[in-house]
């Protein structure tokens, strides 16, 4: 393998093959169906899907027995899947999707979540890192390859619709697909993230999830506060009370031995690994105001919070007026929505049980108290890493970027790691992706550091060669 003409090709690639189509891909507002239940009359998401099957046709013409094709079963969002022949006994999988988050307020001056904008290294709209770039890249890696001659192993790729409404469609597409996905030797899902852009960053683990609706009602309509206050309970007052049942209000911490588990010993040394590696980068791209500190002083420990911890987070409320629009009056309700992240082996069905249970047991004052589940969402964690995987990480880093891979865990979820872990339980797996430090992703102002998604190409592409060949998942 010559590097320096596999990223001539691929930096090659990406200026002349890559940018003009994925530009047009940020513009199509494909927003997942969860934020557009009129997806497929809008036909935004067909048209995104139609772009990246003919520009990966047109790209592999010239490879015997490639093909690509949009599936779309009965009433559910499309898929792209894309087989490229190789040698090897199994497959390796390459996943991705196309559905994207609602534009939000918020984005700069000649920015926009359909407007893509590049400045320096920086290519803004929505999309193109969460993550567009994903067929793009794992085709233009395999060419790579095959420009020198290079093995690769039989390289699939699926690319989904619906990641951002929790994977819904996909466990129907992996089972019509089940045959043709055959028992692969490796997945490589480019949908997370990567601590800095100077290394390679492994995901090993994700976080599970329980959201829902925490509603406590004490009156049929808002009273004046001169006459109430001190007699009529406050169901703000109520609502804080009950959440103080689940997390300590002065630190954070989730208290309710359900919620915890105990950490693996080799997820302890990856944090410490990557809080060594980012040092106060791994909070100091975030927008604190001036003066607010993070909730730990201890790199380790704010690496453990945000992948093995369970955290609450309040992101949504009613019931409460604007400051404007507030009066002297006792509000009759107070709802909040509430994100309960899980730590990734815990099984979030009976997590979600109890934390309904621990919020609306013995209400205060007789008050009205529900707590509605509207989401749950499993963990995943990955299994042993391979030798020969672990080897192939770090020279893939070492050559993309100079410096050895990085393994840590992540804060978010991606469902399809957990459907596609159930699947295939000897699968390695390789979780990784381009959304760095400022990067937003879901936010304003969201951006792929164009940098890191060549280099992240080149990894892949001597990720992929090292795969070719591997013998069969139980010597792994």
């Amino acid at each position: 393998m010559d590097i320096v003409r596999l990223r001539s090709f691929i930096r090659d690639g990406w200026t002349a093959e890559v940018m003009p189509p994925l530009l047009e891909y940020i513009a199509i507002p494909c927003e997942s169906p969860a934020f557009d239940p009129d997806w497929k009359a809008h036909g935004h998401m067909d048209r995104a899907a139609e772009l990246m099957a003919a520009w990966a046709r047109e790209q592999l013409s010239d490879v015997p027995g490639a093909t690509v094709e949009i599936i779309t079963l009965e009433a559910r969002t499309p898929v792209l899947f894309i087989e490229i022949p190789g040698q090897g006994e199994q497959p390796v999988l390459v996943y991705g999707h196309l559905d994207k988050q609602p534009p939000m307020d918020g984005w700069a001056p000649g920015r926009g979540a359909w407007s893509p904008s590049l400045e320096g290294e920086r290519l803004y709209g929505r999309g193109g890192a969460d993550d567009g770039y994903a067929v793009f890249s794992a085709i233009l890696a395999v060419l790579a390859l095959r420009s020198q001659g290079l093995s690769h192993p039989r390289t699939l790729i699926l690319i989904e619709a619906c990641e951002e409404s929790s994977s819904e469609d996909l466990p129907f597409y992996v089972d019509h697909l089940l045959d043709r996905l055959g028992d692969p030797a490796l997945v490589i899902a480019l949908d997370s993230g990567c601590g800095n852009y100077d290394q390679l960053w492994a995901t090993t683990s994700l976080r599970g999830q329980v959201a829902g609706v925490l509603s406590v009602r004490v009156l049929d309509q808002g009273v004046h506060s001169g006459e109430a206050s001190g007699v009529i309970p406050s169901s703000f007052r109520i609502a804080a009370g009950l959440l103080a049942r689940l997390e300590n209000p002065a630190t954070g911490e989730i208290f309710p031995p359900e919620f915890t588990v105990e950490i693996p010993a080799d997820r302890r040394e990856e944090a410490v690994f990557a809080a060594d590696a980012l040092g106060s980068a791994l909070y100091d791209a975030l927008p604190f105001r001036p003066g607010v500190r993070p909730v730990e002083s201890e790199g380790a420990a704010l690496a453990l919070n945000r992948s093995w911890r369970a955290q609450l987070a309040v992101t949504g409320a009613d019931g409460l007026p604007s400051i404007g629009d507030a009066a002297s009056v006792m509000l009759p309700m107070t709802a909040l929505k509430l994100s309960l992240r899980l730590p990734p082996t815990l099984d979030p069905e009976p997590a979600g049980r109890r934390l309904k249970a621990i919020l609306e047991a013995d209400p205060p004052y007789g008050a009205e108290v529900k707590f509605e589940i509207d989401f749950v969402s499993p963990g995943w964690s990955a299994p042993p890493i391979a030798p020969w995987l672990a080897q192939s990480l770090d020279r893939a880093s070492q050559g993309a970027f100079g410096r050895a891979a990085a393994l840590y865990g992540g804060g978010g979820g991606i469902p399809f790691l957990a459907i596609l872990g159930e699947k295939f339980p000897r699968t390695q797996f390789v979780v990784t992706g381009v959304l760095g430090p400022e990067s937003n992703a879901h936010g304003p102002n969201e951006f792929l550091h164009l940098p890191t998604a060549l280099n992240v190409t080149l990894a892949l592409a001597q990720i992929l060669h090292d795969a070719g060949g591997r013998p069969a998942p139980s010597s792994l």
